[in-house]
């Protein structure tokens, strides 16, 4: 099985889950959130290795940016679910 990775900043369809740790790509932020073990193993090593690609990616995209002080976070928009 590939391994899933997310390309932060560059679309609003990325998401992966690492255990119960939920990480979300938008075109202004990533959203981690949810709860996630690192045990002493390794498995553990494993997914600390996951979040530190993660982390890796996100902050070399935001250091190769020009970016202002602060931004307005804009609401996700709702729309209803077509398979209902």
């Amino acid at each position: 099985m590939a391994k899933k990775i997310i390309n932060p900043f560059k679309n609003e369809s990325e998401s992966l889950q690492i255990g119960e740790l939920t990480v979300e790509n938008r075109l202004d932020r990533v959203s981690i959130y949810g709860s996630i073990d690192i045990t002493r193993d390794k498995a553990g090593l494993t997914i600390a290795r996951q979040l530190k690609e993660i982390l890796d990616l996100t902050l070399a995209e935001l250091e190769r940016s020009e970016l202002p002080e602060k931004i307005a976070l804009v609401p996700a928009e709702t729309v209803d679910n077509p398979f209902t």
